[in-house]
């Protein structure tokens, strides 16, 4: 399926030229009136969630009230949440959050790739969805059913959504022996303490990538995508593992051909990882949490034993470079960094360099860092190696980071919409150059 594409000079509607936030009313969505008798807006909810309803800027403007009707997602907030009150069990909550969750992703797919018409924001942007589906969320947390609700069960059911809505309950691939699977990851937008506008063109990729396909002479490349979370809590349950695990096993029928990891890194610079390392470095994540410690263990899926210091991208990174892809150059890189002599974590004995591990590393980083990014390359390619898939190529790709618009009250102008509208297209082709090369 090959998306329709808008050139530069159609990116951006007129409105979206100065889509000013400054005196713009913050778009308030309803909540009937028995819908909000089953919530109890004092519950907990996560320091992610609790964004939604901070003012962000001059004027007590809600960036993510305004993403979500720019996106064209109001009604789907207030279905949702009238939908969740009247459900009588838990079994009947369970199929609707999992139908939800998958309409969810299925339209923000559409629409990413022009297939359906929504709103007034651009089809590249990835915010609406991201906001959408952690109101989702958020109302989950709040929610106060007619019938008993474990503590369990309630996580169960915001796994189910979550799973649904971020892509991961969805990766099916053709059983045609021909076709070459490719199965990609991008990521939510991360740092929102520092810009409450922020996008992640790596899941605004995903969105362009997932259910691609494309001839390379006589087979077709098909292509899944997901979306994860920026949270080490999520990495901890396994996310990472779920996403890719039943395309890695022996016994899968649709088993993936070649797995990828993208996230946003150095601004100019498209980077295909080299080493992907087992340290986390600790910085806070979306959720303001983080420890600096190994990678955990994934308990629910097999492991190597012991878990490598760092792990080494098999993707095909010379015919990547070959493309010839634009704008941003894009390279190996080669860089870790690393203690040696057991000496993890002194400050003082790190080093860094170009020439792959010692022999006895212990890794503090790969070329992208120790980050969320970092570890779901090290993640998935640790499955990978640990279920025997080592005819499967695997790594990870860092892509440009965005810049924003000067004016702190502009959500969207051309600059910044063509600006990321040609990393995404870059990595759009990427992915396509990574998969030609495999099967």
């Amino acid at each position: 399926m090959t998306a329709r594409i808008l050139t530069p000079a159609r990116l951006v509607t007129a409105a979206a030229v100065g889509l000013a936030l400054a005196g713009t009313p913050t778009p308030a969505l309803a909540r009937p009136a028995a819908a909000a008798q089953c919530y109890d807006r004092s519950a907990p909810i996560t320091y992610e969630e609790s964004r939604i309803e901070t003012p962000a800027l001059p004027g007590g403007t809600r960036v993510p009230y305004t993403l979500v009707t720019l996106g064209g997602f109001t009604g789907f907030v207030e279905q949702l949440s009238a939908e969740l009150c009247g459900a009588r069990s838990a079994g009947a909550a369970e199929q609707l959050l999992r139908r939800r969750g998958a309409e969810l992703w299925r339209t923000a797919v559409e629409r990413a790739q022009g297939k359906r018409w929504m709103g007034s924001i651009e089809r590249y942007d990835d915010r609406p969805l991201y906001w959408t589906r952690l109101m989702g969320t958020r109302d989950l947390r709040q929610w106060r059913p007619a019938f008993p609700l474990s503590d369990v069960r309630r996580a169960a059911l915001l796994k189910t959504f979550e799973y649904a809505a971020r892509g991961i309950s969805s990766t099916d691939f053709p059983r045609d022996r021909k076709a070459t699977r490719v199965l990609v990851s991008g990521f939510d937008p991360y740092q929102l303490n520092n810009e409450i506008r922020r996008s992640n063109p790596s899941g605004a990729s995903a969105l362009q990538l997932d259910g691609q396909a494309y001839a390379v002479g006589d087979r077709m490349v098909q292509i899944q995508a997901v979306m994860l979370p920026v949270t080490w809590s999520a990495f901890n349950a396994g996310h990472v593992e779920d996403a890719f695990g039943p395309h890695l096993t022996a016994s899968a029928k649709e088993r993936a051909d070649l797995i990828m990891t993208i996230s946003q890194g150095l601004r100019g610079t498209m980077n295909i990882e080299q080493w992907g390392g087992a340290w986390r470095g600790g910085n806070p994540d979306n959720n303001n949490e983080g420890t600096a410690e190994l990678v955990p263990s994934a308990t629910t899926w097999p492991q190597l034993d012991p878990n490598p210091e760092f792990i080494e991208t098999t993707l095909p990174h010379q015919q990547m470079v070959a493309a010839g892809t634009t704008p941003w150059p894009v390279r190996l890189n080669p860089r870790l960094c690393e203690w040696t002599g057991n000496t993890r974590p002194d400050p003082t004995k790190l080093f860094c360099h170009d020439n792959g591990p010692s022999p006895d590393a212990q890794a503090h980083s790969g070329g992208g860092g120790n980050y969320l990014s970092n570890e779901s390359m090290y993640r998935s390619n640790r499955l990978r190696l640990a279920l025997g898939a080592t005819d499967v190529p695997g790594g990870h790709l860092h892509i440009s980071a965005l810049v924003y618009p000067q004016d702190p009250l502009v959500i969207l102008d051309a600059a910044f919409a063509s600006d990321r509208a040609q990393t995404i297209e870059q990595t759009v082709a990427l992915v396509k150059a990574a998969g030609a090369a495999v099967g």
